[in-house]
């Protein structure tokens, strides 16, 4: 698969195969994140590997109050991405290393689709319980979670806007030519 059918073919995946990820695909999954760019190349983030049922479990207690919460009694495998703030840069009062680990993320979510493979970006959870579970120091931030498995599920494509709402040439409201 071309990295623009991965692109294009990416669904949110919330239903899983009982079946465990393959170690090769694991691996070349983080190794996608690895070589993600990064604020001057820092590489600020952490990632936790969950393949234990019974730890994916616990941490789907965590966030039971999540409207996604299903996906923690399906998923073989689970990813915490966490980042220390303190590796990245802030420029005009933005910090980036939540750009750093949404580029890394996103490379490992292009690579599990391009491997069959599913994801779901999970960004509605509360920090310090999930820090707390796994042992996470207080100065390293939790960015993103996402399940990792074989689709049990096909959802259709969601609604996207036309290039013409999003896109403007040179100046904010020029529409392209």
């Amino acid at each position: 698969m071309e990295v623009f059918e991965a692109i294009r073919t990416r669904r949110s995946i919330r239903a899983y195969r009982d079946e465990p990820v393959a170690r090769e695909q694991l691996l070349r999954f983080l190794e996608a994140i690895r070589l993600a760019p990064s604020w001057k190349d820092k590489q600020c983030w952490n990632v936790i590997v969950l393949s234990d049922r019974e730890q994916i479990r616990k941490l789907g207690e965590l966030l039971r109050w999540n409207p996604g919460k299903a996906v923690f009694d399906t998923a073989p495998c689970f990813i915490v991405v966490t980042a220390d703030p303190e590796k990245s840069g802030i420029r005009d009062d933005k910090p980036y290393y939540m750009t750093d680990v949404g580029i890394a993320l996103e490379n490992g979510v292009l690579a599990a689709a391009e491997m069959g493979l599913g994801t779901c970006w999970v960004g509605a959870f509360t920090e310090g319980p999930i820090k707390d579970f796994l042992g996470i120091p207080e100065s390293i931030r939790i960015v993103a979670l996402t399940p990792l498995g074989i689709p049990a599920e096909a959802p259709e494509p969601r609604p996207r806007k036309p290039l013409e709402e999003l896109v403007f040439d040179g100046a904010w409201g020029v529409p392209l030519p």
